[in-house]
């Protein structure tokens, strides 16, 4: 991560995806692979006590595993080489039960499931902070009026609450559909070459069902490693609401023009600052959600780009798309945080709001003033506005595990 990126991302999704995060994912993978296939009878309970015993991911190096990844052309491959080192220390019988009956790219994506979860997670609960806040803007100014702007220009008056319904409306679809293309994305990856499944006598299914269920994943039912739709749909999915967010900033901060002066993003020491000219107060949080819906899209096609892929085990394609998913996330999650922070406290001023309709009013013939410029307008575009959250909270209703 550069110096330019962090500040683009949070914390919390650097650290998910950092390395010892991934490593011990991997580990998570190896140890759930064990007990799993000693429940079955595939290996021993000692080779299994001793193997998930070593799956602690202080126990390695992991840089020198991530070094040594450029090399064998996967990071399991250096993985499985310091668990097998680390287990034979002290049962060197259990050794030959590592990794057994699994390949490369079963414990590469399942950690990346694991992984990816744990920020979805994060973005689903700041994309509900923004979209709440946005739908409680939207009822508080139902009928406040506005400029409508189309092609940059004034177009006629409407309210800044339709305005904000219209801001929230994209993101509550976001939450519903991203929720829903996790769970079928978030999938446990096992049994990539016939050859380990035949090792596991038959009980491939069994094994795999008990995995997903101990890493709360879910069992797909079959290996999905050139399969690929249900992990872009994902990223997809990503990429859209970063856009829909984007949309929002780039308002948000052309509202905050100096010479338009309607709405300004949360005030507080620190934010926003100029290192030049201490009277600026800039819309950083619009910053960072236009910045992310500027990149998202290169990840995104990145990603569809990687969709075809060789056979039973794609060489560069799953590479390529593994180098770019962590991006897609930083950049998802730093928009959805920046403007999840922003919108609660996003400043109105109806007042300036009104002076510019009353400007324009006062240059424009009084029949064309009176037919599209009347703030009266704004109490039909209230009404709008309000039915559209009243739709928009029933589908969020709709959505159980959304609503609960």
């Amino acid at each position: 991560m550069s110096i330019f990126e962090g500040f683009l991302s949070t914390s919390e999704t650097l650290g998910a995806f950092s390395d010892r995060a991934f490593v011990d994912a991997m580990l998570r993978f190896e140890a759930a692979l064990a007990r799993a296939q000693a429940a079955e009878g595939l290996i021993p309970e000692s080779a299994a006590h001793s193997i998930v015993g070593s799956c602690k991911v202080e126990l390695f190096d992991v840089a020198k595993i991530v070094r040594e990844s450029g090399r064998a052309g996967s990071v399991a491959i250096p993985l499985v080489k310091a668990l097998r080192e680390a287990v034979g220390l002290f049962n060197a019988d259990a050794v030959p039960f590592v990794h057994f009956g699994s390949t490369s790219q079963d414990v590469i994506d399942s950690a990346m499931a694991l992984v990816t979860r744990e920020a979805v997670a994060l973005v689903e609960t700041d994309l509900a902070k923004a979209a709440d806040a946005l739908l409680r803007l939207a009822v508080q100014h139902a009928e406040t009026p506005m400029l409508a702007r189309t092609l940059m220009q004034p177009a006629s008056v409407t309210s800044f609450g339709f305005k904000c319904a219209g801001w929230a409306a994209p993101l509550v679809r976001s939450r519903i559909r991203l929720r829903e293309a996790a769970k079928h994305a978030l999938q446990l990856q096992l049994g990539g070459a016939v050859g380990t499944l035949a090792q596991m006598k038959g009980q491939g299914a069994a094994v795999r069902g008990r995995m997903a269920k101990e890493l709360g994943l879910g069992d797909p039912g079959a290996t999905w490693h050139t399969q690929r739709d249900e992990w872009v749909a994902l990223g997809c999915e990503l990429g859209l609401m970063t856009g829909s967010l984007g949309k929002v900033a780039v308002d948000i901060s052309l509202l905050g023009q100096y010479e338009v002066a309607e709405v300004a993003e949360p005030s507080e020491p620190g934010r926003g600052g100029s290192s030049a000219m201490p009277h600026k107060r800039n819309p950083v949080a619009s910053m960072v959600a236009i910045a992310a819906a500027h990149r998202a899209p290169q990840r995104v096609a990145a990603l569809l780009g990687a969709m075809p892929q060789q056979h039973e085990r794609a060489l560069g394609a799953w590479q390529a798309e593994l180098a770019e998913w962590p991006q897609l996330l930083m950049s998802a999650h730093g928009s959805v945080r920046a403007m999840a922070g922003a919108l609660p406290g996003l400043q109105v001023d109806a007042a300036r709001m009104r002076a510019n309709i009353d400007r324009l009013r006062a240059e424009l013939p009084r029949d064309a003033a009176d037919e599209w410029f009347d703030p009266a307008l704004a109490v039909n575009a209230g009404q709008t506005a309000l039915a559209e959250v009243k739709a928009l909270q029933a589908q969020l209703s709709s959505n159980k595990e959304l609503s609960q």
